[in-house]
């Protein structure tokens, strides 16, 4: 058979992304929107932070996209007591060799779900964030690379925030996207009802895409076009968070403290190729950079004292920008 041309290729491979959430949906019913957001952060080599109470299947999605890539999966708990070591790995001495030897943390995999991440203390996170930005970790004197690709995805609950050491605004800055994940609705929560108290409920899913699929994927959204008019909208969007009066946002600008930073313009151009590509596209439109907006832009908006007395959100705010701002100002 002849070898398949570049446009086939593609099609095979958003036909296997649709049957990604068909095998996912196997075991996971409802959480299509979670799921699409930790597709573009695999895609686009970008880090997820979820934030949503206890019992939304967070932990199972992860864990079933992971069998569903062939991915190498790792938990890890953060707790007040985790040590970096814990999460890196450490020098361990051989007695009958009589010399050290790396024994290599569970970072060193595919995808991690850092659960509960705020609850790590600061030399924690700090360990973490050189796994995410730079892709390696130091163990001892000598640096180490990290499996390719390596994503985290990790979780925080909004409800119990004692004993919490909150996420510096650098670290959350490194996340391409914050995923609110909420309740199911009332058809979805009875099918997860039926499933999981059904004892013969079968749990196995089947492998769609290997590595090497991943990293044509990869490439194949890269080559995903944008034109000049939608780049400039994107850069009027974040510049719309950090001189909002210049847009015409003066009781927004009154409640914002910190605009977002470069990471948001180039997170927004890479979700939006990659939410065309999804939709069998390879030009991006508008509404692709629309969709994906609030998971770029809402946790790199730094709000003051004055919009949680009021009760605004980010959320709010990247509303007003989104109906304000012009495509083509």
């Amino acid at each position: 058979m002849p070898e398949p041309t570049e446009i086939e290729r593609i099609k095979i491979h958003q036909q296997k992304i649709r049957q990604v959430f068909a095998e996912v949906g196997k075991i996971v019913v409802g959480q299509e929107y979670m799921l699409n957001r930790l597709l573009i952060g695999l895609f686009t080599n970008g880090h997820i932070l979820l934030e949503g109470v206890p019992g939304l299947a967070k932990t199972l999605t992860v864990n079933t996209l992971a069998k569903v890539l062939h991915l190498d999966f790792q938990r890890i708990q953060f707790t007040p007591d985790l040590l970096p070591a814990d999460l890196v790995g450490t020098m361990i001495y051989n007695q009958k060799l009589g010399n050290f030897e790396v024994k290599k943390g569970p970072i060193f995999t595919n995808l991690v779900l850092a659960d509960e991440v705020n609850r790590s203390p600061a030399k924690v996170q700090s360990a973490l964030l050189e796994a995410m930005q730079e892709k390696q970790v130091t163990i001892g004197d000598t640096t180490y690379y990290l499996d390719k690709p390596f994503l985290v995805l990790a979780t925080q609950n909004p409800v119990e925030q004692e004993g919490t050491y909150p996420l510096p605004e650098a670290q959350v800055d490194r996340f391409m996207m914050k995923v609110f994940v909420s309740y199911l609705d009332k058809t979805s929560e009875l099918e997860v009802m039926r499933r999981m108290s059904n004892m013969s409920f079968n749990s196995e899913v089947n492998i769609v895409l290997d590595k090497a699929d991943i990293f044509a994927i990869r490439d194949e959204i890269n080559r995903v076009s944008i034109s000049e008019t939608l780049e400039k909208y994107i850069i009027e969007l974040v510049f719309a968070t950090r001189m909002p009066l210049d847009y015409g946002l003066r009781e927004e600008a009154a409640y914002i403290q910190f605009g977002v930073s470069p990471r948001a313009s180039i997170n927004l151009n890479l979700a939006a190729k990659a939410t065309a590509y999804f939709n069998e596209r390879d030009y991006v439109l508008p509404e692709d950079i629309k969709e994906v907006a609030h998971d770029v832009l809402n946790h790199r908006l730094i709000l003051n004292y004055e919009a949680e007395a009021d009760g605004i959100t980010s959320s709010q705010i990247v509303d007003v920008i989104l109906k304000k701002v012009a495509i083509g100002r």
